[in-house]
């Protein structure tokens, strides 16, 4: 029993200090949004307990050991100097770590191109060949107002399925991964898409590819979830190379 609290233990370090470069991520690719939005991580344990940011820190402030661990109650089990927890932040993860068991990690935008692209009547097009390798992947939720209301989640999981990037309308965007890289993996890959979209229809009409390219690049996208065994280490390397210290 002590051997399996122990690697328990080690397990959730892990966890904490991923979750936490995601968050220096997001801050240095500027998709965060002062002290709201959200990404989180589920621990090791029966207890199905998920880390999330305490709210009122910056993105660029966050460390393994400042993040809030909670109960699909949404009750503090354990925090660092802050134990607040942002409610609507609490409804939106809650509902994919309890609704999908598949989802180790659970990150969730609201930066202006994933919100712009989530407002435009279309949703996320085939513009780019970035964007074509999310669509196999990709869902929308409605917009129903601040998340507060508990009831959602029960639409927001229908609505996401078994898919692992979502569009909430006139909102912002939401991934979902086995583990925190490949969750940031797949938010790369959607944000980017998104910043591809604005700029091009920002120049005028656009150009789509052929139907037969599409579900080519459909296909191709299957393992797009794996790329996080490369992109993950070289992302961790970027930001020690920019002085980041979150593992603490």
């Amino acid at each position: 029993m002590q051997e399996s609290t122990s690697t328990n233990r080690e397990a959730e370090w892990q966890v904490r200090k991923d979750l936490a470069a995601a968050y220096r991520l997001v801050a240095h690719f500027g998709w965060d949004d002062l002290v709201f939005t959200h990404l989180s991580a589920r621990v090791p344990g029966p207890e199905h307990h998920f880390l999330i940011n305490p709210y009122g820190l910056l993105f660029q402030e966050i460390t393994a050991s400042s993040l809030v661990k909670v109960d699909q109650e949404g009750q503090v089990v354990q925090s660092g100097s802050l134990h607040r927890v942002n409610p609507a932040g609490f409804t939106i993860h809650s509902a994919v770590h309890m609704g999908r068991e598949d989802a180790g990690a659970v990150m969730h935008l609201h930066a202006a191109d994933g919100v712009a692209v989530s407002a435009h009547r279309d949703g996320l097009l085939p513009l780019s060949q970035t964007a074509m390798l999310c669509l196999d992947h990709l869902c929308y939720h409605e917009y129903e107002g601040v998340a507060l209301d508990l009831s959602e989640r029960e639409r927001l999981i229908r609505d996401l399925g078994d898919k692992r990037m979502m569009m909430l309308r006139n909102h912002g965007v939401l991934t979902a991964g086995s583990t925190v890289a490949e969750a940031f993996t797949y938010l790369y890959f959607l944000m980017k898409a998104c910043e591809i979209q604005v700029r091009a229809q920002s120049c005028g009409p656009t150009h789509l590819p052929s139907a037969a390219a599409i579900e080519t690049t459909r296909q191709q996208s299957a393992e797009l979830g794996n790329a996080s065994k490369l992109t993950w280490p070289a992302l961790l390397r970027l930001l020690e190379a920019n002085g980041h210290v979150y593992a603490i």
